[in-house]
């Protein structure tokens, strides 16, 4: 299987915070080993996944990726990745990046593990365990339209002007792009906490777009929606009609302009724009087909 460049592997681990090492003992290409791991005492759990969480320790001395078929499986000790809910962790073959990051959230692992720091292996996870399942994608459907009643981007402010140049900069040439793209109204309020329901056209045709989206595409939905909190920015970025960056900016837009008009407070602004950075590149890569 042909490796992936080096150099687009380390950008990617990069814009998800994750430092990308690779031993020099590997023969594969798509091997990384680590020999001071320390093994787990307890007894094994059904998945490694699920291993990894019950013991918060690494338990695993290498990590692979592997070709099955059509897809790529991520192998710790040459054991195949599985989900929390037992299925196997197929990635298809056209995503190479996610299978690399993958992997490199797993050898990136030290001694405990570290949750927060497996965003690509728990939006895989979702992908196979949840949006293969017709009724659980209905449901999401339906609780990402509702993000929509309240979504960021139709809430404006006409004051302070650094406020209103960002909302213009960052949410207006959304808006405009759904609207022109679905043809459909959206509703919006200035300096108001309350907004008319959007037309139950908009939400039909909507819903219509989700339908048609794919498990990987709905997971990359749903969770670019639940972090920038808006339904248009995690549409637009699904669909790739605005990049990672451009989705965390237009997500931070409110707080940017605080930090602009009262300077930014450390470890505070800076850690949540790169919480949300990662979380929305994690969408991106999962999409990525290159």
């Amino acid at each position: 299987m042909r490796a992936l460049p080096l150099r687009r592997t380390a950008l990617a681990a990069q814009a998800l915070s994750l430092p990308l090492r690779r031993s020099r003992q590997s023969v594969c290409p798509h091997t990384w080993s680590r020999f001071q791991a320390t093994v787990a005492a307890s007894g094994p759990a059904v998945t490694a996944t699920n291993r990894a969480e019950a013991t918060l320790k690494r338990f695993w001395k290498s990590v692979g990726i592997e070709p099955r078929e059509d897809a790529l499986t991520v192998t710790l000790d040459k054991r195949p990745l599985k989900t929390p809910s037992g299925n196997p962790l197929l990635i298809p073959s056209t995503k190479p990046l996610a299978a690399t990051l993958v992997a490199a959230e797993w050898e990136n692992q030290e001694t405990l593990l570290k949750q927060h720091s497996l965003p690509m292996t728990s939006l895989v996870s979702r992908a196979i365990d949840a949006f293969q399942d017709e009724t659980t994608r209905k449901e999401v459907r339906a609780q990402l339209l509702r993000y929509l009643g309240t979504d960021t981007i139709c809430f404006h402010s006409s004051e302070p002007e650094a406020l209103v140049a960002l909302q213009q900069k960052h949410w207006m040439p959304i808006l405009e792009w759904a609207q022109s793209t679905f043809n459909i109204e959206l509703s919006t309020a200035t300096d108001s906490f309350l907004v008319s329901n959007h037309p139950l056209d908009t939400l039909k045709k909507l819903d219509e777009v989700l339908t048609q989206f794919n498990a990987w595409e709905m997971a990359a939905m749903e969770r670019a929606t639940y972090s920038s909190k808006s339904f248009l920015i995690g549409l637009a970025l699904t669909l790739r009609h605005i990049t990672a960056e451009e989705a965390s900016l237009a997500s931070h837009v409110e707080v940017n302009s605080q930090i602009q008009k009262w300077g930014e407070v450390e470890d505070s602004h800076d850690v949540d724009y790169h919480d949300i950075r990662r979380q929305l590149a994690s969408a991106a890569c999962l999409l990525s087909t290159s």
